[in-house]
């Protein structure tokens, strides 16, 4: 018996908006990508304390490097108007100058890319109609969330360029933790145009997956604060801190909450002590949704989460141990965004995708 023509007219629109999805699923795969790089090199120009080498933000023509002797000279004679460059590295060559000053605007450099690689194509989608009227809102959103971040990573430079020699630790914390919610809401929608699943997980699967997302995000922002305590350098014995479980000296500032974000020993105290907290809840989660009726999908999501924090917990002893060696501090930078990623991607596909195209019209 023939195909009637509607069937076939739906049948075209499925298979067009389920192209559409594709498309922009992986192009929201390529932000996230791109992303994890930007939070890397991010990493890399603090580790080398290079953040503070250009002193102007110039969100256009900024983009183009000093490109003579000149302009070269032109641009460390700023530099060494600031309190680092008096303070600390009074005396450094043009050619040690240099070296900060590309980790600095490589960092900046891919921040405009990543502006262009998600703004051409958001245009294009939009205007060619790929793009279903649910997802308009939420790329809008996060493209200004992209343009927010820019600020943000501003403001925190410019808190180290008039009375300190590096900068504010809760800025850098705002900073990076700022760039994984961008990182984790791409790939959010972007895993919400893959195929519509709940898996039938119960209700304590349910909520313990955004509980393990949350606890990522408050253990990458406390790493924020110890990087930019520089705390990881100092108490570098494990299992204990400083020779002891709970050690002395973590409430020595007034008021006593400052101690949490302003004294080293016990930023540090808490980092472990939230690494211990997430490594639980994960490990719980994992046997949890082991002996619920959750598909086996989910079931090894789950269990994959728990070697990934697993192995975040051992980067973050070792780096602690190696007192902080630039490669292994970025593996464990690395591993947290991955663990966040995994984190994500787990809640939402418990959480259910976006509904499957039925052939109705839903664009806007």
């Amino acid at each position: 018996m023939a195909t009637s023509p509607t069937v076939l007219y739906t049948t075209a629109i499925v298979q067009r908006e389920r192209r559409n999805r594709a498309i922009v699923r992986w192009w929201l795969y390529l932000i996230c990508l791109m992303v994890f790089a930007m939070v890397m090199v991010g990493g890399a120009t603090r580790l080398t304390d290079s953040g503070l080498s250009i002193t102007e933000w110039k969100p256009i023509h900024g983009i183009i490097p000093p490109l003579s002797h000149d302009a070269w000279l032109e641009e460390f004679e700023k530099y060494r108007q600031i309190p680092e460059y008096e303070q600390i590295n009074k005396g450094m060559s043009l050619a040690e100058f240099q070296f900060i000053y590309w980790w600095e605007w490589a960092h900046r450099f891919l921040g405009r890319i990543i502006g262009f690689v998600f703004f051409v194509p958001l245009v294009a989608l939009w205007w060619s109609g790929r793009l279903e009227s649910r997802l308009k809102p939420r790329l809008v959103a996060l493209f200004l969330l992209g343009g927010l971040q820019g600020a943000i990573g501003w403001w925190m430079v410019a808190s180290g360029l008039v009375d300190r020699v590096d900068v504010s630790q809760y800025r850098l914390a705002i900073h990076l933790t700022f760039a994984c919610v961008i990182f984790a809401y791409a790939l959010w929608v972007a895993r919400g145009l893959t195929s519509y699943s709940d898996g039938g997980a119960s209700r304590t699967v349910r909520l313990l997956a955004p509980l393990v997302v949350a606890l990522v995000f408050v253990q990458i922002f406390l790493g924020g604060l110890v990087a930019g305590l520089d705390a990881g350098l100092a108490f570098n014995d494990w299992p204990l801190m400083d020779g002891a479980i709970i050690p002395s000296g973590l409430a020595i500032l007034e008021p006593v909450w400052r101690n949490f974000f302003e004294n080293p020993k016990t930023v540090q105290f808490v980092h472990r002590s939230s690494g211990y907290a997430l490594w639980i809840v994960v490990i719980l989660a994992w046997l949890v949704t082991r002996s619920s009726a959750a598909d086996v999908t989910h079931k090894r999501r789950a269990a994959l989460l728990a070697v990934l924090v697993t192995l975040q917990a051992a980067l973050g002893i070792v780096t602690l141990v190696l007192q902080v060696p630039l490669h292994w501090a970025l593996a464990h930078q690395a591993g947290a965004v991955i663990l966040l990623g995994f984190a994500v991607a787990h809640w939402r596909a418990i959480d259910g995708a976006y509904p499957p195209v039925t052939g109705i019209e839903v664009r806007g």
